[in-house]
């Protein structure tokens, strides 16, 4: 194993990988839903002082926030691992495939189905499109940072979940933005593409540089605990940037929320079954092609979980704060972790497959 995945794996190691504010990261959100509900109900002229500092449709406040979530699990993303992309093929193809010729896909259906036919009693046309959207952001995103701790939660193979994250991430830069315009299209959404570039550029593309910039200048020295050190040390501020980010959105959605309190619970539907369904596609898929159990494990894992960081300051820039896109988005957020636990749960009570 190299240094860099040793140092994912010490990073991992201990008797609780999710750590307090990840095993419980459902309830803080709750929690700040809360707290944002009553401040923007409190407080509505600084909330909407907030909204007004943007450039490009590009909210400073919620930039910022995004980015102290995004940088520090792109320091984490370890490029040197795809010289060993030849040595598990089947795993990636079972990734790529699901991620991104079958998940956006399927969420862009289940979004059509339950909000335009199945929730269209309760939810209007205008809000079913931009539900639509929220889902559709959170599909097209695989998962960059958790699925390190739902792999080592499954014993997969610290090498392997690295390898899968790196090719995502390359592939996330070129592939997100032209799928998510196709998508929103076949949706009937208007999608300003000047936008939805310049929000992939600062939320995929400088985090991604200047995180394999900074993973470069800490290891050069051949020192592996001073990344160790460094990774730890931002771990709570992407918990912070997160929750300080729920607040905010809520607090701009309060009235909205307290008007319609069900809401919560219909976005949340479809995003349930699409995590649950993709997981078993490409776990089943191994099993078929008799994947060892530590690589057919995180190969169903990184599609099923999200890349939520992305899908919400995608969601903000291109339909605004007070969104339903944006809401969604944060609906992601807060199913996420309990449902990528059953999931674990469900892989660890399957028969070990391969060799």
């Amino acid at each position: 194993m190299s240094a860099q995945c040793e140092i994912t794996q010490q990073h991992l190691n201990g008797n609780d990988p999710l750590g307090l504010f990840g095993r419980y990261l459902s309830l803080w959100v709750l929690l700040c839903i809360g707290a944002g509900i009553g401040l923007g109900n409190l407080f509505p002229s600084l909330f909407a002082l907030l909204s007004r500092l943007e450039i490009s449709h590009v909210n400073l406040v919620v930039a910022v926030l995004i980015w102290i979530m995004i940088y520090p699990m792109m320091v984490n993303v370890d490029f040197s691992s795809l010289k060993h992309i030849g040595e598990r093929p089947k795993g990636l193809i079972i990734t790529l495939t699901v991620n991104w010729l079958v998940k956006p896909f399927t969420m862009a259906l289940l979004g059509f189905v339950f909000f335009k036919l199945f929730f269209s009693a309760w939810i209007t046309p205008e809000n079913a499109k931009q539900y639509t959207a929220g889902l559709i952001l959170l599909g097209s995103a695989p998962c960059t940072a958790m699925v390190f701790v739902w792999s080592q939660l499954t014993k997969g193979d610290p090498t392997y979940t690295l390898v899968q994250v790196a090719v995502n991430d390359l592939i996330m830069i070129f592939a997100y933005a032209p799928l998510v315009a196709l998508l929103l299209g076949i949706s009937d959404i208007h999608v300003p593409w000047e936008t939805l570039l310049l929000s992939v550029l600062l939320y995929v593309v400088i985090p991604l540089v200047l995180g394999y910039l900074t993973r470069k200048v800490l290891l050069s020295k051949g020192e592996t605990q001073q990344l160790t050190h460094f990774t730890d040390t931002l771990k709570p501020w992407t918990i912070i940037g997160l929750l300080l980010t729920v607040v905010l959105l809520f607090g701009f959605q309060g009235k909205t929320i307290l008007q319609q309190p069900l809401v919560i619970v219909l976005i949340a539907i479809p995003l349930i079954i699409q995590s649950i369904g993709v997981a078993a596609l490409a776990y089943f898929w191994a099993v078929r092609w008799k994947v060892a159990a530590s690589i057919a494990a995180p190969a169903a894992l990184i599609g099923s979980s999200n890349f939520f960081e992305l899908a919400v300051a995608v969601a903000i820039s291109l339909f605004g704060l007070e969104s339903g896109a944006a809401l969604a988005t944060v609906v992601g957020v807060l199913v996420e972790v309990p449902v990528m636990l059953l999931i674990v749960r469900w892989i660890n009570r399957q028969p070990v497959v391969g060799n």
